[in-house]
């Protein structure tokens, strides 16, 4: 095919949503309590439909299925990643996930959900919640049935450019006023550990998953540093935030004119900021703020001219 995947995020509304994704995305978003692009995803609670090429009108999970050659023969069962933007328009639930093991035999077979945060944009006294104090489970769960959650809760500041990893079993929310791209496993599971005693439109509080997740929580928790490691070279500075078990990610700075080497089955990219163009094959691209694109296994090399700034991953 040789042609980049362009795609057509899906937008779910949540509780804690907001404005947002209209106001600095310019997305076409259902409601004014949008809180998340699924902006490059095959699970089904979601799927981004191609826009381009011979695969307009394509789902990513179709083309997981019916052509694997596109993803170098990626042994997965299922499109692995999911990435996301969320608006955090409220403070999102106090949540936890599980590994793969637990969500596979409790979850009907879904992948477990270790993810991670590049904060995009926040409020300059923003924060979240990043794990727990509890040093055994019996704390833990005394904590939780006494209702001590600011003792429980680890709430940490932060800042547009902050990048964070959080594993399955770690206790965390995004709150109020933060804007971020989320690369995940794909998985839609997520056990709420606590709500603020919030309620929806018709006064109902939304389910809290107490036993499940004072199974799969790691106690004590454990922080697992991020150290990005920058290379600069021509035209670019390239990033990498993680290397781990299901993705790696990084951010490419494109300023002026830069070419790349695909060394992996595929990637994903996000636009956050900034125009360019994306060279393959002699064919042009345009790049805009808040485009997302696959780059499949055929392209071996390509280039990007511009100022943009991209989030791009990889399994």
């Amino acid at each position: 095919m040789n042609q980049p995947l362009f795609l057509q995020p899906v937008f779910q509304e949540r509780i804690w949503g907001g404005t947002a994704l209209k106001d600095q995305f310019n997305y076409e978003i259902p409601s004014n309590h949008t809180g998340e692009c699924w902006a490059i995803s095959g699970h089904p609670n979601g799927q981004s439909t191609v826009v381009n090429g011979e695969f307009a009108g394509k789902t990513i999970g179709e083309l997981w299925n019916d052509h694997r050659e596109l993803f170098g023969q990626h042994p997965s069962p299922v499109f692995p990643l999911l990435t996301k933007i969320l608006d955090a328009n409220a403070d999102l639930s106090v949540q936890v996930h599980p590994n793969d093991a637990y969500a596979k035999d409790h979850e009907n077979g879904e992948l477990g959900k270790t993810e991670c945060w590049y904060i995009i944009d926040c409020d300059e006294d923003a924060e979240m919640i990043f794990g727990h104090t509890a040093q055994t489970k019996e704390e833990f769960v005394s904590m939780i049935e006494k209702g001590e959650w600011n003792d429980l809760l680890r709430r940490i500041p932060v800042k547009p450019g902050d990048f964070f990893y959080v594993p399955s079993g770690t206790i965390h929310a995004l709150c109020k006023g933060t804007l971020v791209l989320e690369t995940q496993q794909s998985s839609d599971t997520t056990y709420r550990v606590y709500d603020y005693d919030r309620t929806d439109a018709e006064g109902n509080t939304r389910e809290l998953h107490i036993d499940k997740s004072i199974e799969v929580t790691t106690i004590p928790h454990k922080a697992e540093a991020v150290e990005p490691v920058v290379e600069t070279r021509e035209g670019v500075e390239s990033t990498k935030f993680v290397e781990a078990e299901y993705f790696t990610v990084y951010k490419w700075k494109v300023d002026g004119h830069s070419s790349f080497v695909q060394d992996q089955p595929f990637q994903l990219a996000s636009v956050l900021d900034g125009n360019g163009v994306l060279k393959v094959h002699g064919e042009e691209y345009s790049l805009t703020k808040g485009a997302h694109f696959i780059l499949p296994a055929d392209i071996e090399t390509f280039e990007i001219e511009g100022q943009v700034e991209l989030i791009v991953s990889h399994v």
